[in-house]
């Protein structure tokens, strides 16, 4: 595909990175040159230095014959206006934007869906909403490393370390079905050691693998527990930073959580204070040890910092840590810091880029490929497809799961028919409009999988 990247800040470099090494024909346009630079000089792709949402800068990097523009700047104006004219002008076929501003999101319908459109977006991108979702499922579900949504909701797929004393631990992966009869679930893959391995049912699962795990949403806590002790749900969650996203978590887990947020700014407190009913506005600095103490962070059940400055998250959380609470969760955008702090005291690190960049990808496959979701740091994929055809016209309909000829590192893990979960088994047969989930752990092998279950023209 020919595709534009308007903005060349951290997400719009990962997207850059994740689709110029799979082939595709890229233009970065950014108005830093050292940014631009520095990706030519690591990716083989082209770029244009201007204003990303000036005709003659869109005309320059191509936008008459490209299948896909992505604005992504750090200005939702530039990104809407760049889309308008992009779709009006140049009539680029597929048009995706992030808009960050709260107030554009709620009056979607009206900009963005109702003809006429004011502006002619495709697919709009929030990383706050998306954000938020990730850590409101992690909560969730306590100990998890992630926890990732298919077929809206019904199925999902866990990564845990397995840890001393869970029952599977030091056991095969076919004991899961004895310890567990009546419920269904598949282990799609284990990484040991930043090794990636596709476990057969004789695959022994040690302490310290971080294990990939699919199974219908009700029965996600049972398998957890196979591989490492429950812990107790989460209770008391405390929320350092007070914008979007903090809000916004805040506001979605008031009702069932006990939720604190600090917030610096005295005027953003006040504004909390007003929209967030059942929730404690504390003013001041997530990394004053004293207030911390007074809060009984050492009764906290998560500390999730999600201020915008990186420096001040990993502080924070490192003295909440180091006060007592049970879990940190931290918002890193740098994916420096992700390497530096990932085995220390930090529990769960946030990558916004890797979040987006799923959605992102989603629109970027070939196929009915209604959900890609990014793992592992971008190393690894989990995709939900969508089967189409007969036996006549597709190499997976018709066929059971064991005469599919998948590509090196490529699972099934479920299929989704109608209403019904089914885990996918050796004799699973695909049927028309299944939607399968599928992991790889080499995610260069998604044109692969794109083609597998491309359906022949005599199809249509």
């Amino acid at each position: 595909m020919k595709i534009i990247i308007l903005g060349a800040g951290q997400v719009g470099r990962t997207l850059a990175e994740n689709l110029a090494n799979e082939a595709n024909d890229v233009t970065m346009v950014d108005q830093d040159a050292g940014h631009l630079k520095d990706l030519q000089d690591r990716l083989d792709i082209r770029t244009v230095r201007g204003h990303a949402c000036l005709p003659n800068i869109l005309a320059n990097a191509g936008a008459e014959d490209a299948d896909m523009l992505v604005a992504v700047t750090n200005s939702d104006e530039v990104n809407m206006v760049a889309c308008q004219i992009a779709k009006t002008m140049f009539q680029t076929p597929t048009i995706i934007s992030r808009i960050r501003e709260h107030q554009y999101l709620l009056q979607r319908e009206a900009l963005f869906k109702e003809e006429p459109r004011a502006f002619p977006i495709d697919v709009i991108i929030s990383p706050e909403k998306l954000v938020t979702a990730h850590v409101q499922r992690l909560i969730e579900n306590p100990t998890a490393l992630q926890v990732l949504d298919f077929a809206k909701g019904k199925v999902q797929l866990v990564a845990v370390t397995a840890c001393h004393g869970g029952p599977l631990v030091g056991k095969p992966v076919s004991d899961l079905r004895s310890h567990m009869p009546n419920v269904d679930t598949r282990v799609a893959a284990i990484f040991r050691n930043d090794k990636a391995i596709v476990p057969s049912g004789k695959t022994h699962i040690h302490v310290d693998d971080e294990v990939f795990f699919i199974a219908a949403k009700p029965d996600i806590s049972k398998v957890m527990s196979e591989l490492r002790r429950l812990e107790k749900p989460y209770k008391r969650i405390m929320i350092a930073g007070g914008g979007n996203i903090g809000a916004r978590l805040a506001r979605n887990l008031r009702k069932h959580f006990r939720v604190k947020v600090i917030e610096r700014g005295l005027e953003r407190c006040e504004h909390l204070a007003d929209i967030l009913d059942d929730v404690i506005i504390l003013h001041g600095s997530a990394s004053d040890r004293d207030l911390l103490v007074e809060e009984n962070i050492e009764s906290t059940d998560v500390f999730c910092a999600l201020t915008n400055d990186d420096e001040a998250n990993i502080m924070a959380s490192m003295l909440a840590k180091r006060l007592g609470v049970r879990t940190v969760m931290t918002l890193i955008s740098n994916p420096a810091y992700v390497d530096l702090i990932e085995d220390g005291t930090i529990d769960i690190a946030i990558s916004p880029q890797q979040t987006t960049i799923s959605s992102l990808l989603t629109h970027v496959r070939r196929g009915d490929i209604v959900n890609v979701h990014s793992l592992r740091r971008g190393a690894a994929e989990a995709i939900e497809v969508v089967a189409h055809g007969d036996s006549k016209t597709s190499k997976v309909v018709g066929r059971c799961v064991a005469d599919i000829p998948l590509p090196q590192g490529t699972s099934f893990g479920a299929i989704v028919r109608g209403e019904d979960v089914l885990i996918a088994h050796h004799d699973t047969v695909i049927e028309n409009d299944d939607h399968c989930i599928l992991f790889l752990t080499d995610r260069h092998m998604i044109h692969d999988v794109e083609r597998l279950f491309a359906v022949t023209l005599g199809f249509f």
